[in-house]
C-alpha cells in the first residue's frame, strides 16, 4: 500500500500532538484515502487536518480510487477511512462487509446535493420558471435549437465510452425525445461536454443535458438541476435495461434518475480504536454550494487537495465548526 506523507500539516500537527499527548494517545493513528477526484481530495485533507489539528490523531493519506480502495478495506482493513465512497459501484459487497461488521457507514451523506441528472443553466431557468421540470423541458425542443438543425432541439448527452453514455441515450428512447423533436448530441469528450456547457453559459444561450454534482463546473455556473416528474420505474428497469447498450434494452421504460449514494466508510478497527474522532465523521457534512465553490477554487489555482483544506478551513468556518465541539475548533483554529 503506498501512502504519501502529510506535508505542512503533519509539521503542524506534530507541535499540536506533542502539547496534547492525551489526545494522540485518545486517537491513535488513522489512514484516510485520498481517492482520486477533486471532491475527494478535499474531504480526505480536511479530514485529515482536523483529525491531526483537533484531536491529535496521527494520520496517514492512502492514494486510491472507489473499487481499489473498497477492496483493500474489505480485505486487508485498511486504509481505516474513505470519506466519500460511491456506494452504487460496491454495493453487494459493501452490504455484506457491513453485515459481519468489518465495515461501517458512518455518515450516509457526506455531501448534499450530489448526483447526476439533466441540467440547465441558472440564466434559462429564471427566464423560464415554468418549466422546472424535465418532462416540461421536454416539451419544448424549440428552446434549445441544435446549431445544425434548429428545427430540432439539442439534448447533450455523455462522451462515447462513458457509461453514462448507455444511461442518457437508453432514457432519450424512454421518454420518445425523438419523437417530440429532440437530437441526442455527442459531446465526443469531456472537454466537449464542458465545453458546450461553459459556451452557452457564458453566451447566456440555453443548454439541456446530462452532468454530476459536485463538480467545478456546476459550481462555477451555478447549473440547476431538474427533477424529474415521473416515478422511479424500479432498479430492474435500470439496472437490467436503462444502464445497458441498446440492443440489450429494448424496451427502457420511463423514469427517474436512480438516486446516487454516498457514503463516508470506515474499518471496525477505528471504530475500536479512534475514540471521539469517530463522532467528527458522524457529523461532517459539506453542503453541496460551498463543496461546488471549492472545486471551483481548486480548478482556478490548481490548488492540491491539502492546499484547499487550508482555504476551506479558514474561509468557510461557518460550516466546519458545526461538526466539532468549540474546544476542539479552537485547537485547530490555534494550529491554523
Amino acid at each position: 500500500m503506498k501512502t504519501k506523507p502529510f506535508g505542512a500539516i503533519a509539521v503542524i500537527a506534530a507541535a499540536s500532538a506533542f502539547a496534547n499527548p492525551a489526545l494522540a494517545e485518545d486517537c491513535g493513528s488513522v489512514s484516510i484515502a485520498e481517492m482520486n477526484w477533486a471532491s475527494a481530495e478535499l474531504m480526505a485533507n480536511v479530514d485529515a487536518l482536523i483529525l491531526e489539528l483537533g484531536f491529535g490523531c496521527d494520520v496517514t493519506l492512502v492514494p486510491g480510487a472507489t473499487e481499489t480502495t473498497f477492496a483493500s478495506m474489505e480485505t486487508r482493513g485498511q486504509p481505516d477511512v474513505a470519506p466519500e465512497l460511491w456506494i452504487n459501484a460496491v454495493r453487494t459487497a459493501l452490504d455484506a462487509a457491513k453485515e459481519t461488521g468489518a465495515l461501517l457507514a458512518l455518515n450516509d451523506g457526506p455531501i448534499t446535493d450530489l448526483g447526476e441528472g439533466w441540467w440547465i443553466t441558472p440564466e434559462f431557468a429564471a427566464a423560464h420558471p415554468e418549466l422546472d421540470t424535465v418532462e416540461k423541458v421536454l416539451e419544448r425542443p424549440d428552446l434549445f435549437p441544435h446549431p445544425e438543425d434548429p428545427s430540432r432541439g439539442a439534448f447533450m448527452g455523455c462522451p462515447a465510452g462513458w457509461g453514462c453514455q448507455l444511461i442518457n441515450a437508453n432514457l432519450f428512447r424512454a421518454f420518445e425525445m425523438e419523437e417530440k423533436g429532440w437530437r441526442l448530441v455527442d459531446p465526443g469528450s469531456a472537454a466537449g461536454l464542458d465545453g458546450s456547457m461553459a459556451r452557452a453559459a457564458e453566451r447566456g444561450e440555453p443548454w439541456f443535458g446530462y452532468y454530476w454534482s459536485p463538480t467545478a463546473m456546476i459550481g462555477r455556473y451555478e447549473m440547476v438541476l431538474l427533477p424529474f416528474e415521473t416515478d422511479w420505474a424500479g432498479s430492474e428497469n435500470w439496472n437490467a435495461c436503462i444502464a445497458l447498450s441498446e440492443q440489450d434494452c429494448l424496451e427502457p421504460q420511463p423514469t427517474s434518475w436512480t438516486t446516487t449514494e454516498v457514503e463516508t466508510v470506515v474499518t471496525e478497527r477505528f471504530m475500536e480504536a479512534a475514540g471521539p474522532a469517530t463522532a467528527y465523521f458522524e457529523a461532517r457534512v459539506f453542503p453541496g454550494e460551498a463543496m461546488n465553490a471549492m472545486l471551483v477554487y481548486m480548478n482556478d489555482n490548481q490548488a492540491t487537495g491539502e492546499e484547499a483544506a487550508f482555504e476551506f478551513l479558514a474561509n468557510h468556518e461557518d460550516v466546519w465548526t458545526e461538526w466539532v465541539s468549540e474546544e476542539v475548533a479552537a485547537r485547530v483554529r490555534a494550529g491554523l
